[in-house]
């Protein structure tokens, strides 16, 4: 009787295990379904665009900030792409937190190479909270010359038109915030091939939130435009300098005063580097605990796009079953036919058909990762580490 009853268990878990998979693969096959709606939906809003779009826009005087720490690959392109706009009057204004940041370097090379262009470098040595970067631009935005800003992090390349492009919604007094997607453009090491494709991936989520909400209802680091006025009816950056993703923040306080989050047809570029498999981990592990603790709803959500992780348990609780089989190459094909209408179209990243091979294991590793987000509130950023709570930072020392 007992054996019997322990067969029993063992079965009805087995039975249970492989139900919970199939509504973890049907559900992430839907999701796939609805971010090709949402990429096919943004596709056409940009061809209605650009047949709209008018030759002639205001190009507002602007301050790009730029805030330091440490060098990135290829980072003096990155800081070239600035300078090379196609665009009336800007300044730059990068910042740092220490005389001796490695950084500097770059920047009076890059005045050297652009005498004519306004370029500031400015030392913050205030630390005003925790987060380094936004106690910079507290400082920075104290020297800007302009009522219109730019904000994007260091790795970030641009195209000549970006300022024009990116600034043009900020005609309308209903759109507060305008941010951009970006594509990587990997190392062609494994883990920076990866993190490409999980950027594809993260194209995927702002869409489908968007969607889903609406409207954007937060930024993206990628670009952040708006106008100064704005950002002083929320606070100034000294509202942000305690948060983790002051990225989001700013974008949820300006949808708080009844404004829009644009999100622009641009699509800037960032440089990723050959990341060893520590740096890739403690990378991987801040992002995903950046999100969780911004957005916690959301994040949980992200447990219906493992649909791989979720086709094999399916497929191994079933015994192999013929059904699984099938459902498992139904989830590869949605799943690859998602991620290049996200990569090829809506990105434009060429990389994505050299790196799609790569796509499962980045699927087998992602649900990892989620899992991981959950076990600890540490993030290591540049060199710190901090402790993060309802989404703001104390910095560990």
């Amino acid at each position: 009787m007992g054996i019997c009853n322990h067969d029993s268990m063992i079965h009805a878990t087995i039975r249970v295990i492989e139900v919970v998979a199939v509504f973890g693969t049907i559900s992430s096959l839907g999701y796939y379904g609805f971010c090709i709606v949402c990429a096919v939906e943004l596709l056409r809003e940009r061809k209605h665009a650009d047949e709209g779009s008018r030759s002639t826009q205001a190009t507002p005087p602007v301050s790009i900030f730029k805030p330091l720490k440490g060098t990135d690959p290829e980072m003096y392109e990155n800081f070239r792409s600035h300078c090379l706009q196609d665009y009336p009057e800007y300044e730059i204004i990068f910042g740092v937190s220490e005389a001796n940041d490695p950084a500097i370097q770059l920047v009076e090379r890059l005045k050297g190479e652009f005498p004519a262009r306004s370029i500031q470098l400015i030392i913050c040595d205030e630390s005003l909270g925790p987060n380094t970067k936004v106690s910079n631009l507290v400082q920075m935005a104290k020297r800007a010359k302009y009522s219109f800003f730019v904000v994007n992090d260091s790795d970030i390349r641009v195209q000549r038109d970006y300022l024009r492009r990116v600034l043009a919604p900020l005609e309308q007094e209903n759109i507060g915030l305008v941010t951009c997607l970006y594509r990587a453009i990997a190392n062609f090491t494994p883990t920076s091939c990866i993190e490409s494709l999980g950027i594809v991936d993260f194209c995927a989520a702002v869409l489908s939130a968007r969607r889903v909400e609406g409207g954007l209802r937060f930024g993206l680091g990628s670009t952040l435009a708006f106008r100064s006025r704005d950002l002083e009816a929320i606070g100034g950056f000294e509202a942000l300098v305690n948060y983790l993703a002051d990225d989001y923040q700013l974008g949820q306080r300006i949808v708080e005063r009844q404004l829009a989050v644009k999100l622009s047809e641009v699509t800037v570029e960032t440089v990723l580097p050959a990341y060893t498999l520590r740096e890739f981990v403690a990378h991987q592990l801040r992002w995903a605990r950046t999100v969780r603790t911004s957005r916690p709803r959301g994040y949980s959500g992200f447990v219906i796009t493992f649909g791989l992780f979720w086709a094999l348990l399916a497929l191994v609780f079933s015994g192999a079953a013929t059904w699984a089989w099938q459902l498992l190459l139904t989830v590869l094909v949605l799943r690859i036919a998602m991620m290049l209408l996200m990569g090829r179209g809506v990105l434009q990243d060429r990389q994505t058909y050299k790196l799609i091979w790569l796509l499962p294991l980045r699927d087998l590793i992602a649900p990892l990762f989620w899992f991981a987000s959950f076990l600890g509130n540490t993030v290591a950023w540049r060199g710190d580490r901090f402790v993060v709570s309802k989404g703001k930072l104390a910095k560990v020392i």
